[in-house]
C-alpha cells in the first residue's frame, strides 16, 4: 500500500529501525508499520546456538589427531555487535543484505582452533588423547577472555569435546601397543599372584620354623627348670643328709660318751667289787686251805666227797707210792651217774 508494509518478529530477535540515519526503535519480537523506501532495519538473533565442528591437529610427537566438539554461545549484547557485524536485512525480502551474520560462526570456530591447535602442539599422542576434560577447560577460559569476543558481546556458554581420535593406522597401533601392555599385565599379574604365593609360603614356613624354634626355646626351658628343680632337690636332699650325719655323728659321739661314762660307771663297778671280793679273800687267805676243804665238804654229797678225794690225791701224787681202787667203788660211781 504505497511502500507501506507491516512486519512483525519473533521474540528471539533484537530489532533495530532506522530512519535517517536515526534509531527510531528497537527491542526485542517488535511488529510495526514502515516505509520501505526510507526505512533500514537490523535483525539480530540473540537466541542459544550450537555450533559443531571437527577438524584435525597434530601432537607435539606429529601425529594427527581428529577433534570432534560443539560450542554453545550468545550474543549477549545486540547494540555492541550490531557496530562492528553487519545484520541489515532487506526491507523487501527482510533477508541479511550481507555475508557478515554468517561469517560469525566461523570466525568462532577459528578461535576454538586456534586454541586448540596451541593446546594440541605441546602435549604428546597419549597425553593428549587424555586431556580432553583439560583441553575444555582451558579453551573455554581462552574464549571468556577473549578481547574480540567481548568486543562483540558475545558470550561462549559452554564447549564440549565428544571425541578425540588418532587416524586408523595409529589407532591400530595404540591398539596392539594397548594389548600388549594389557597382556603383559596380566603376565605380570600371574607373575605377582605366584610370587606372592611363594612369598606366602615362605611365610608359613618360616612361621612354622618360629614355631618349631619357640617350642624347642620352651622344651629347653622346660628340661632346664627340670634339672634346675632335681638340683635343687638333691641340693635339699644333700643338705638333709648332712643334717642327718652330722646328727648322727653327735648321736654317736653321745653314745661314745655315754659309753665311757657307762665303761668307767662299770670299772667303778668292777673296782669296787674287786676290792671287796679282795677283801674278803685276804682274811681267806689267812685260813687253812685244809680247814675250808673240810668245811665245804660238810654239804657235799658222797660223789662230791670222792671227787675232792681224788683231786687230792692228784695233788699228793708225787709222794704216793701205789694206789690201789677197788672195781666196786668206780662201778658204783659209774651207776649212779647213769
Amino acid at each position: 500500500m504505497l511502500g507501506w508494509k507491516y512486519v512483525k518478529f519473533d521474540p528471539n530477535f533484537y530489532i533495530f529501525k532506522y530512519k535517517n540515519g536515526k534509531v527510531v526503535k528497537e527491542g526485542l519480537g517488535l511488529s510495526f508499520w514502515y516505509y520501505a523506501a526510507s526505512a533500514s532495519m537490523i535483525k539480530i538473533p540473540i537466541e542459544t546456538k550450537n555450533i559443531p565442528f571437527i577438524f584435525e591437529e597434530t601432537s607435539f610427537d606429529y601425529q594427527t589427531i581428529t577433534i570432534q566438539g560443539e560450542i554453545i554461545y550468545k550474543i549477549s549484547d545486540p547494540k555492541q555487535i550490531k557496530e562492528q557485524v553487519n545484520f541489515s536485512i532487506d526491507t523487501k525480502t527482510l533477508n541479511y543484505t550481507s555475508e557478515d551474520p554468517y561469517k560469525l560462526e566461523q570466525r568462532i570456530i577459528n578461535f576454538i582452533k586456534t586454541i586448540l591447535k596451541k593446546e594440541i602442539s605441546v602435549n604428546p599422542l597419549k597425553e593428549a588423547l587424555c586431556s580432553s576434560e583439560n583441553l575444555t577447560k582451558n579453551t573455554l577460559s581462552a574464549l571468556l577472555s577473549n578481547d574480540y569476543l567481548n568486543t562483540l558481546g558475545i558470550k561462549v556458554t559452554a564447549i564440549n569435546i565428544l571425541s578425540m581420535a588418532p587416524t586408523k593406522e595409529t589407532s591400530r597401533a595404540l591398539e596392539a601397543e594397548t594389548r600388549e601392555n594389557i597382556l603383559k599385565g596380566a603376565d605380570d599379574a600371574i607373575y605377582k599372584r605366584r610370587n606372592f604365593a611363594v612369598e606366602q609360603e615362605r611365610i608359613i614356613k618360616e612361621n612354622e620354623l618360629n614355631t618349631n624354634i619357640a617350642i624347642e626355646q620352651k622344651n629347653r626351658q622346660i628340661r632346664e627348670t627340670q634339672m634346675e628343680t632335681q638340683r635343687l632337690i638333691k641340693e635339699k636332699e644333700r643338705v638333709m643328709l648332712d643334717e642327718e650325719m652330722k646328727f648322727k655323728i653327735k648321736q654317736e659321739e653321745e653314745n661314745i660318751r655315754l659309753t665311757e661314762l657307762s665303761i668307767q660307771n662299770k670299772k667303778s663297778e668292777a673296782d669296787a667289787r674287786a676290792y671287796a671280793l679282795a677283801a674278803i679273800l685276804e682274811h681267806f687267805t689267812k685260813i687253812n686251805p685244809e680247814i675250808v676243804r673240810a668245811l665245804a665238804s660238810i654239804s657235799l654229797n658222797p660223789e662230791q666227797i670222792i671227787a675232792n678225794a681224788f683231786d687230792g690225791l692228784a695233788n699228793q701224787a708225787g709222794k704216793i707210792g701205789e694206789l690201789n681202787i677197788s672195781p666196786d667203788l668206780l662201778s658204783s660211781l659209774l651207776v649212779k651217774k647213769k
